[in-house]
């Protein structure tokens, strides 16, 4: 499949470098970054979850409103929404969108985030609440009969689902992680699985260890998962500059978690970083782990911005110049990423930037191997 690219959905001008704090929906901004990525070519746009933050399927409904081609993929956690109401609610904005919905499914990597909302599940549980989640909602919009459920975590008698996806018999699900558990249940259910950005040698680890539990699923290379990886990258006109506007954005980064944990200087900053929590889900480990090793990685991928935030999310920078950063996407993508998400921390310019600039060079050099190679078949 062709590689595609994905974009984060911002409900407000509020950024990670000029937060606007307490700031709501703006509905003409959150239609305005839509149709800026819609009409840039971007072909995703997640909607994202948080246990304090705004309600994913109403967002989603309104994009798709908004827009004509861009994909929406609906950020889910298992324990906010019973899976029979679920696959009714994703085929409702599937048919709305005329085929455009995604779900991106999370287990939950923070037992204090799910208890916020009444989750008390270890982790190892939440996984195989996820596992028992996605059969039925794949049993959901594929059974034309009334069935039952008598599941560990789930149990119902005589479902009966009239609302179904666009194509008649599902609708993508996204899995992600970097934890065992992770890799099992993405790589023998999920149709993309998604992965934080990390050098080559460890990315490649990772896809291996999806593919691997694919095949042990009985799953072909034919049918193994879609690999998303996402990045932030930093970009300007040359590599100099766009190396300059990093540390620009790393020292506002720096200042702005200064502020959130009480102090103003450099010095409370630093003690801020020393008494932050080691984050409890392995994908954040991984990420401080490889930024203790050494700021920069392979072509431009940049770390300091993982240890600013204490790895919180996606955290992974990319810097350089459009060159550089499409060089770096294509690095990717022959490791067998086909989805690429990037977005940046002045989120609609940046947006703008990547969809002139990035979003081309990347599509021009893949259909220019296409054509070398039919040239040369």
């Amino acid at each position: 499949m062709p590689t595609e690219f994905i974009s984060l959905t911002f409900p407000n001008a509020s950024t990670e470098i000029n937060p606007i704090p307490g700031a709501g929906i703006d509905p003409a901004y959150l239609v305005r970054y839509a149709r800026t990525l819609d009409d840039y070519d971007f072909n995703y746009t997640l909607v994202p979850y948080d246990s304090s933050s705004y309600d994913p399927f109403t967002i989603g409904a309104t994009i798709a409103a908004a827009t004509k081609n861009l994909k929406i993929i609906i950020a889910l956690r298992p324990n906010t929404l019973y899976p029979t109401v679920a696959a009714k609610a994703l085929a409702t904005i599937d048919q709305i969108s005329s085929g455009r919905a995604v779900v991106h499914l999370i287990a939950g990597g923070s037992d204090a985030e799910q208890a916020k909302e009444g989750d008390f599940l270890p982790k190892d549980q939440r996984y195989a609440r996820l596992e028992e989640y996605i059969r039925i909602l794949r049993r959901a919009w594929q059974s034309a009969e009334p069935f039952d459920w008598d599941g560990t975590f789930y149990q119902f008698k005589q479902f009966s689902n009239r609302v179904r996806p666009v194509n008649g018999t599902g609708i993508p699900i996204s899995v992600g992680g970097s934890s065992e558990e992770a890799y099992r249940i993405g790589g023998a259910l999920a149709d993309i699985f998604g992965l934080w950005g990390e050098p080559l040698k460890e990315t490649k680890e990772q896809i291996d260890r999806i593919y691997q539990a694919a095949a042990r699923a009985g799953r072909p290379n034919s049918d193994r998962p879609r690999i998303w990886v996402t990045f932030r990258p930093i970009i300007a006109e040359t590599d100099e500059l766009a190396w300059q506007k990093a540390y620009h954005t790393l020292d506002v980064l720096k200042a702005n978690q200064a502020r959130v944990s009480g102090g103003g200087s450099q010095a409370s900053d630093s003690k801020a970083q020393v008494r932050a929590p080691t984050p409890q889900n392995v994908g954040s480990q991984r990420l401080l782990e490889i930024a203790s090793r050494g700021d920069v990685h392979d072509r431009a991928l940049w770390y300091p911005t993982v240890t600013a935030t204490n790895a919180r999310g996606a955290s992974t920078a990319l810097v350089g110049s459009p060159q550089t950063i499409s060089d770096s996407i294509l690095d990717y993508i022959d490791l067998g990423a086909e989805l690429i998400s990037i977005r940046g921390y002045d989120n609609l310019d940046d947006a703008i930037d990547y969809g002139r600039y990035v979003l081309p060079k990347v599509r021009s050099a893949l259909q220019k191997r296409k054509n070398k190679g039919v040239d040369s078949a």
